[in-house]
């Protein structure tokens, strides 16, 4: 169990696409169509959701889930062990959520991120004044 609870987070992949038409908030479902652009199968980015709501519900409540909620979590999800660390750790290294104190929490690291991407892709790349962003 440890070796997959402390497994390094790595970095995570999420397709951009650039047609205007695929844009996420031009989708009927934003939040389901940003999952499926981070986990390659529908049902693990059903699960990534779910377990996102969960986060958000129990957080707003004042009672996050606790990392050591994970057989809880296993549950809930209807997920073998190494399937949910596999998923959490995308959640993590996307910057969907963090863990601090033992906590699962919403974090902002993902909009940073797309933030710094546009703005150093403005100023950097087109030579554009970042106040025209």
């Amino acid at each position: 169990m440890s070796l997959i609870k402390n497994a390094p987070r790595t970095a995570t992949t999420i397709v951009v696409r650039s047609d205007a038409n695929s844009r996420i908030s031009k989708t009927r479902d934003p939040y389901d169509t940003l999952m499926r652009r981070i986990f390659q199968e529908d049902a693990t980015a059903l699960r990534g959701r779910k377990f996102l709501s969960l986060i958000e519900e129990r957080q707003a409540a004042g009672n996050p889930i606790r990392t050591e909620e994970w057989k809880t979590m296993l549950d809930e999800l209807e997920v073998g062990r190494a399937s949910f660390y596999a998923m959490r750790n995308k959640l993590l290294g996307a910057g969907l959520i963090s863990i601090s104190n033992g906590e699962y929490r919403l974090s902002g690291q993902f909009s940073s991120d797309l933030i710094d991407m546009a703005r150093w892709w403005w100023t950097a790349v087109l030579n554009q004044k970042e106040e025209n962003l």
